[in-house]
């Protein structure tokens, strides 16, 4: 799938690039953007608006709080849903899988996915459940054949990928190929798995939220882009500062040779988007060693010191 990655600006009035802890309120805030970018995504050639099923695939990998930039926001997911559930007869869904590292229900209630999804016909799944089939693809990627073992349920209907503005371990950008690549199981490299997974998921959309972003430290950048995986996360990698030939997915990936990616701003705050700022700020972003405490640990602490008022641990004080 090719096309225009779609770029929208949030507008949080007078809290502009503040956190603002509460759900509704929040989701307030994406509702017009959101629905801009949906607006532009059914006007393609997507499954979206006649799917049967549609599966929202978010960074919900780990139980860090959204505010950190390192999970995707589930006030966005639950504009996401909320605009879906407007305009389309599908049923919906939220995927994640559990792990040696994070079991996607505690994981899920902590981050407020469960409370949120109860407020709409939709559901949480897991697909590393038992009860949910797998399928066998097999994708070309530079000239050889991958197999990857796909959750059914993401190869049935129609995905839309959620990821969030952020670095791997590595200094590339996340996006949403490699979030797919970590919910398929192949003998291939992480990021040659990534390609195929793609290629046989081939996602209706993927749409980044840019609303807190994480460079070096949490970033408000308030901007949600939407497109073609390839194309999102290719601009996700240049804010970064980084070329589509310096990132082995993106290298991997036709579609981004082929055309160069174009962006469109929709939505009437569109034009408050600078990104020439966003890339000063976010050029070179990288998370902190492995054997240093993660700020977005502190970051979430402190919120929850805040609210539930206990203290701060000495050793998350700067």
């Amino acid at each position: 799938m090719t096309g225009p990655v779609r770029a929208a600006a949030v507008d949080r009035g007078d809290r502009r690039g503040s956190w603002i802890p509460d759900l509704d309120a929040r989701m307030a805030t994406f509702e017009e953007p959101v629905q801009a970018l949906l607006e532009s995504a059914l006007s393609d050639e997507t499954d979206l608006e006649t799917a049967d099923e549609i599966t929202l695939v978010p960074d919900a990998h780990y139980p860090f709080h959204p505010s950190t930039g390192m999970v995707t926001d589930p006030a966005v997911v639950g504009a996401l849903v909320a605009a879906l559930e407007d305009r389309t007869d599908a049923d919906i869904a939220v995927a994640g899988a559990t792990d040696e590292i994070i079991d996607l229900e505690r994981t899920g209630q902590y981050l407020g996915y469960r409370g949120l999804l109860e407020r709409f016909d939709a559901e949480l799944v897991d697909l590393a459940d038992d009860a949910e089939p797998r399928t066998d693809a097999v994708r070309e990627v530079d000239g050889r054949s991958v197999s990857v073992s796909v959750p059914t349920r993401l190869v049935r209907g129609t995905v839309v990928t959620v990821p969030t503005l952020r670095p791997t371990e590595a200094g590339r950008v996340a996006g949403g190929m490699r979030r797919l690549g970590d919910l398929v199981d192949s003998a291939a490299d992480s990021e040659t798995a990534a390609v195929a997974a793609t290629r046989a998921i081939d996602p209706a959309l993927s749409v980044t939220d840019a609303t807190t972003a994480y460079g070096t430290d949490p970033y408000a950048a308030d901007a949600l882009f939407a497109g073609p995986a390839p194309g999102v996360d290719a601009l996700g990698a240049s804010l970064f500062g980084d070329a589509t030939d310096d990132d082995p997915v993106l290298r991997l990936t036709a579609e981004t040779d082929d055309e160069p990616i174009t962006v469109e701003r929709v939505g009437a705050d569109a034009d408050d988007l600078e990104f020439d700022a966003l890339r000063d700020r976010l050029a070179g972003a990288e998370l902190p060693p492995s054997d240093e405490t993660h700020p977005a640990v502190t970051t979430a602490y402190r919120l929850y010191a805040a609210v539930g008022g206990d203290a701060v641990p000495p050793q998350l004080e700067q």
